[in-house]
């Protein structure tokens, strides 16, 4: 599947995917991989702060420090409505899936169980 897009690969035999689901995923991983990226700043200027031992930059990093853990909340968030949109999206069987899908191993996205389709 090399040179292929992922919507032209899923496309292939199985599954055609939608374009706003594409959409949702790609805006999801931008404000993940921005927040990432605010993450290593803050980082940075924490590691500074405690480095310098100015009392006015120790207790700045508390400020930093909550909105580092605030930033990591937040990708968290994203990652587990990612993954709930993931699921759902593989959870909707089409009609040359239903035909082959006999037996098949699933992850119940609601429980986090396997659940064997019939």
């Amino acid at each position: 599947m090399e040179g292929e897009t992922l919507s032209s690969g899923l496309r292939n035999g199985r599954a055609q995917v939608d374009g706003r689901i594409l959409q949702t995923f790609q805006r999801n991983f931008a404000q993940v991989q921005s927040l990432l990226d605010q993450n290593r700043l803050l980082i940075n200027e924490i590691n500074q702060n405690h480095e310098s031992r100015i009392p006015d930059n120790l207790s700045r990093n508390v400020g930093l420090i909550r909105e580092l853990n605030n930033n990591i909340r937040r990708v968290v968030d994203l990652y587990a409505d990612l993954s709930g949109n993931f699921s759902r999206f593989m959870d909707v069987p089409n009609s040359s899936e239903e035909n082959n899908s006999i037996g098949t191993l699933r992850l119940d996205s609601r429980t986090g169980q396997k659940r064997y389709r019939t």
